[in-house]
């Protein structure tokens, strides 16, 4: 898809696009989405107290999302051979700013670690390096520092011709939310609406032990999606929290 049909798909998002012109553009391919019900209690610890949890019929959510992120570049420049591709996890909750829902990351890893480096300065995100390795039907990654692993091997299925209320609330989040020493930093996106397909797992090992009770037992809903072209604006001016 052309970069003026994602811009011009916009039916499905529920704010207008960011004022402006995007800044990167990226794709994130070949998505592993696992959700998990979780306590708004101890979710509220992690999250910090200027953001709202979002819920969904009064239950709050945590997923773990494993995918390839491919083809990163800022916009009218090439991507870049060895930096511009690398696997990805990030684990992040719901979350409301005044009326615009998003997520918040309680971790992200990547398994590149030059372009571990250069995200974290460029988009002032958290990103660590993990190990990581993926074939087809599988991915593993793992970090000795916080003693993370993470090992998942499944088919992908159907398509989801019918998205659930659920379905649509958990994938489709236009909105970036990370704390700074200060208040919040807010970064906005858009693509596409998200193509999702069922996930037959086959095997799942999840060990995080600081996130030990969310990512507790099998996952209550679960997707798997071949991907989505990106458009990314640049950070809105931190929003001071007093």
């Amino acid at each position: 898809m052309i970069i003026k049909d994602i811009l011009n798909s916009t039916w499905h998002r529920p704010w207008p696009l960011s004022e402006g012109s995007w800044r990167f553009y990226q794709e994130w391919n070949r998505a592993i989405f696992l959700h998990w019900m979780v306590d708004i209690e101890e979710l509220r610890k992690l999250v910090p107290d200027s953001l709202e949890i979002d819920v969904h019929e009064g239950k709050a959510w945590v997923s773990l999302v494993a995918f390839s992120m491919e083809n990163i570049r800022p916009k009218n420049l090439p991507a870049v051979p060895g930096i511009s591709f690398f696997d990805e996890i990030n684990i992040r909750t719901y979350v409301k700013y005044g009326t615009k829902a998003g997520v918040y990351f309680l971790s992200i890893e990547a398994g590149n670690p030059v372009s571990t480096k250069i995200s974290k300065v460029v988009s002032g995100l958290p990103y660590r390096y993990s190990k990581m390795s993926r074939e087809e039907g599988l991915f593993r990654s793992s970090n000795a520092k916080y003693n993370d692993a993470f090992n998942i091997r499944f088919s992908s299925g159907s398509n989801v011709s019918a998205k659930s209320p659920l379905d649509l609330w958990l994938t489709e989040r236009y909105a970036l939310y990370q704390e700074k020493s200060n208040g919040l930093s807010q970064f906005e996106i858009h693509h596409v609406e998200w193509p999702v397909a069922n996930i037959d797992i086959k095997e799942l090992n999840i060990d995080y032990p600081r996130f030990s009770s969310l990512l507790s037992g099998d996952p209550e809903m679960q997707h798997y999606s071949k991907g989505v072209q990106v458009l990314a604006w640049s950070k809105q001016v931190d929003m001071v929290i007093r």
